[in-house]
């Protein structure tokens, strides 16, 4: 990620935000008011994030819903600074896709480590349900899946007493029952825990003990404005459980909140550092342009006060706000071996060759629209400002065959810039889609290659092209950023960057990415 092109500024922002860090892990008992995190700590579509300590590394997930490889895997040394280090499905047998778009694939999974094993529990929504897989390595490989009778959503686990529990919300409440996690047998019944606060929704459960008191943390509200964190404890595992008076512990749907750009504030996960203090990552979604968001939800963090015997406190009680000091993002500038690429759906393996010289290969697959194990291959968008640029060349190709770059919030949803078969010759083609209608701009080309551009300006989307490597440019059109926004486009992921080819089957494109 591109923070600035001068090095003193960098400088200056990397001694501040690890100031913030010392001062956050000497004094966490502060608000985000009082000094400023930098949130998101992962910009971009990173949603539900789960979170464990292991010894004086912390590990962190999010949900991947449609794309492959799933569940990106986060590592730190510090809760501030993340380093994506592998994705933990990564075969189809572990992550079957099939006809998945932004609502359905991989919900919400809960990372935990225990006597010596990772465990990752989650949900395939309209792939089986919930499953849990392990590994002795976070790298992998990962186990094959296994499957779990107890329904819903946002499953977690808990251990005590050589007992493994795992509760998840079917029914609207959160249930618990005791499992075997290393076959996923059921072993008890399931037992209704809380059904939350009123609040529509109740999921994403988490059990923690602390000073006697087992603490249930759920979502409630919906992941939208409403969202919010809510809380209950019991002395009993299987409660009953008495509800905080002061609940929501976090919400930015307040007074206090609303004028914030950060809005969406729910889902979390509590973990404890190594110097005994408490913090929670959380997902949130900042707005541009309004009451819009493209980049997705987004992974935030917060410091709690849990004094023994007592409620948390998250962030002094204040709502969430955003420090980020990554403002710019330069897409592809990793090796395509990099976790951070994905497909959407299970891709065909035949369609990308990586050549030697670092050349990409993609052959035509089905249209983005058919949603159909497209030809597919792109970098979450995380940033507002943003610019990526890449060599194509389409070869034996047929009219309407087309390769180049997809701004990718939805099947039905999305801005293609590309190079394009237009009868006998050639063209570079800006095609935006939103549900039912479609906006097509077009100029010719002199042959079957060019230099395409996409930058944004974090309202506004602007895509332009050169035949002379880069020397000229020319601008074929620009696009608001809120047609590809949940609110306008649909679905709860956020904006994909990718590579693309579709059409005939037997035509191919070449793809350079422009480094800076």
């Amino acid at each position: 990620m591109k923070k600035s092109n001068n090095c003193s500024k960098m400088k200056r922002n990397k001694l501040l935000c690890t100031t913030l860090v010392a001062l956050f892990l000497t004094a966490f008992s502060a608000s985000a008011e009082d000094v400023g995190l930098p949130n998101p700590i992962i910009p971009g579509f990173h949603p539900d994030p789960s979170v464990c300590r292991v010894g004086n590394d912390y590990y962190l997930v999010n949900s991947s819903f449609q794309y492959f490889p799933g569940v990106p895997l986060y590592h730190s040394t510090d809760l501030i600074h993340w380093e994506q280090i592998a994705n933990i499905l990564t075969r189809p047998s572990q992550l079957p896709l099939k006809g998945a778009d932004s609502w359905l694939g991989i919900y919400a999974p809960t990372l935990r480590y225990h006597d010596g094993t990772f465990y990752l529990i989650t949900t395939n929504v309209g792939g089986g349900g919930n499953f849990i897989v392990s590994a002795d390595n976070p790298y992998g490989p990962w186990s094959e899946p296994r499957w779990l009778k107890q329904g819903g959503i946002d499953p977690s686990l808990y251990w005590e007493d050589g007992h493994c529990y795992m509760v998840s919300n079917p029914d609207d409440g959160i249930w618990l029952c005791q499992i075997n996690p290393d076959s996923g047998e059921q072993l008890t019944k399931s037992v209704l825990l809380w059904t939350g606060m009123g609040g529509r929704y109740p999921e994403g459960p988490h059990l923690y003990k602390k000073d006697g008191y087992y603490y249930l943390l759920i979502s409630e509200g919906g992941t939208e404005l409403a969202h919010s964190l809510t809380i209950a404890r019991s002395h009993n595992i299987e409660g009953p459980y008495e509800p905080n008076p002061d609940n929501p512990i976090l919400t930015n749907c307040c007074q206090r909140g609303q004028t914030l750009q950060v809005q969406g504030t729910g889902h979390g996960d509590l973990v404890q550092a190594v110097d005994g203090s408490w913090w929670m990552t959380f997902l949130a979604y900042r707005n541009f342009g309004g009451a819009y968001h493209h980049l997705g939800r987004e992974t935030f963090i917060a410091p709690v006060e849990w004094p023994e015997g007592d409620w948390p406190v998250v962030n002094g009680g204040a709502p969430a706000d955003t420090a980020h000091v990554a403002p710019s993002q330069r897409l592809f500038t990793q090796p395509f071996t990099h976790p951070a690429w994905v497909h959407l759906q299970n891709p065909i393996p035949a369609n990308y060759e990586f050549l030697d010289d670092g050349t990409l290969r993609l052959h035509a697959g089905r249209p983005l629209i058919e949603n159909n194990q497209p030809t597919f291959i792109g970098c979450r968008q995380e940033a507002a400002v943003i610019v990526a640029e890449v060599d194509v060349t389409l070869t034996e190709s047929v009219s309407r065959d087309e390769a180049g770059i997809s701004v990718y919030q939805i099947y039905d949803g999305y801005q293609n810039f590309c190079v394009s078969r237009f009868g006998k010759g050639y063209s570079v083609k800006l095609d935006a889609r939103l549900k039912s209608m479609q906006d097509t701009q077009m100029r010719m080309l002199r042959s079957h290659h060019a230099r395409l551009r996409v930058t944004s300006d974090g309202s506004t989307y602007t895509y332009q092209f050169s035949e002379d490597e880069g020397k000229t440019w020319q601008t074929v059109g620009s696009h608001a950023c809120t047609l590809v926004s949940t609110e306008v486009a649909g679905g709860f992921t956020g904006v994909v960057i990718g590579l693309y080819a579709s059409g005939n089957p037997s035509s191919f494109a070449d793809f350079k990415i422009i480094l800076p």
